[in-house]
C-alpha cells in the first residue's frame, strides 16, 4: 500500500468523501435488507447477489487475481473460512434478520462490530486493552441491550429477545471474527483477495440456497426484488469495498476506520426517510451509548 498523502487537502477531501459514501452504502444495506423483504427469499438475495459481485470481479480485478494466485492459492484454507463468515454467514444472518426486524435495528446493532473485534483480538492475540478501551466496549454492548429489548428493562426478567436482533447480533459476531482475522491475512492485493473471496461467498452460498428450496422457503425475485438485488451487488457489495481501500490509500486505515462508526446513522436515518420507520426514545438512547462508547474506545487507544 502506497504511503498516505494527509499534506495535500484535496487528496484528503477526496478520502472523506469516499469514506463517507461507504459507510453510506453500508448503512444503506440495512434498507435494502427490508425492501427484499416478500420481493425475494433471504438466500435468493445472497447467492444472486454474491453471482452479480463476482461478474464485476472477472471485468475489473481479474489481473489482480491473476497475479496474486500464486499467493492466495498457499492460504486457501484462510480464504475459504473468511469469506464463509465475513461474506456468506454475516449476509446469510443479516437477511433473515430483516424478515424479523427494523433496519434501525440492524444498523445500531452493527454498531457493536468495533466492541467485538477488540474482545476478540484481546483473546486471542493478547493485544493490550486500556481501561477506557474496555469501558468503551461494555457502553457498546449496553446499547446492543437497549435494542434487544426495545428499551423495556421488564424483558429482561423474561427473557424476551426478538429473534431478528438476535440473529443480526450473531451476524455482527460472525464479521467481528473475520475482522478479527484480518491480521494475518495472505499477502496479496486487497482487491485480488476481496475477488477471490467473492467467488468463494458465492460458492458457499449456493448450498444455503438448496437448503432453502428443500425446505419450501425458497422465493424468486420479483422484479423489485431483482432491483433490490442490483444496488446490494453493486454499492455495500462492491463500490464501497472500492471507496473504502482508496480511502485507506490516501489517510490510512487508523484514520479511515473511523468512519465506519457513521453506519448505525445512515441506516437510521435511511429507515426514517425511506421506510418511515419510526425513531423511538430507546433507539436514540441505544445510538448515543453505541457511538459514545465507540468514541471513548477510540480515545483510549494505548
Amino acid at each position: 500500500m502506497s504511503t498516505p498523502v494527509t499534506s495535500q487537502p484535496a487528496s484528503t477531501g477526496r478520502a472523506y468523501l469516499f469514506l463517507a459514501i461507504t459507510a453510506m452504502c453500508w448503512g444503506a444495506n440495512a434498507i435494502f435488507g427490508k425492501l427484499a423483504v416478500d420481493e425475494a427469499s433471504p438466500m435468493a438475495v445472497v447467492v444472486f447477489r454474491w453471482l452479480l459481485v463476482v461478474i464485476l470481479v472477472l471485468v475489473f480485478t481479474r489481473d489482480h487475481l491473476r497475479r496474486d494466485w500464486p499467493v492466495l492459492k498457499l492460504r486457501m484454507g484462510w480464504v475459504i473460512c473468511s469469506a464463509i463468515f465475513g461474506f456468506s454467514a454475516f449476509n446469510s444472518l443479516f437477511y433473515v434478520a430483516a424478515h424479523h426486524t427494523t433496519a434501525i435495528n440492524i444498523g445500531i446493532l452493527q454498531g457493536a462490530i468495533p466492541g467485538i473485534v477488540m474482545a476478540g483480538a484481546f483473546f486471542l492475540y493478547r493485544t493490550p486493552v486500556t481501561w477506557l478501551q474496555g469501558a468503551g466496549v461494555i457502553i457498546t454492548m449496553c446499547g446492543v441491550v437497549v435494542v434487544a429489548i426495545r428499551g423495556d428493562l421488564r424483558q429482561l426478567a423474561t427473557v424476551s429477545i426478538n429473534p431478528g436482533d438476535a440473529l443480526m447480533f450473531l451476524a455482527c459476531v460472525f464479521y467481528a471474527g473475520y475482522t478479527v482475522a484480518l491480521r494475518n491475512r495472505p499477502a496479496a492485493s486487497p482487491l485480488g483477495l476481496f475477488g477471490l473471496m467473492a467467488i468463494v461467498a458465492f460458492i458457499t452460498s449456493v448450498p444455503l440456497v438448496v437448503a432453502e428450496m428443500v425446505l419450501g422457503n425458497f422465493q424468486w425475485p420479483s422484479t423489485f426484488g431483482w432491483g433490490v438485488i442490483v444496488l446490494v451487488a453493486l454499492l455495500p457489495s462492491f463500490l464501497a469495498q472500492v471507496f473504502f481501500m482508496l480511502g485507506v490509500g490516501i489517510i490510512g486505515p487508523g484514520r479511515a476506520g473511523v468512519f465506519v462508526n457513521l453506519v448505525p446513522l445512515f441506516a437510521a436515518a435511511l429507515a426514517v426517510v425511506v421506510l418511515n420507520e419510526p425513531f423511538k426514545l430507546f433507539h436514540g438512547l441505544a445510538m448515543v451509548l453505541v457511538l459514545g462508547g465507540i468514541a471513548l474506545s477510540e480515545k483510549g487507544k494505548p
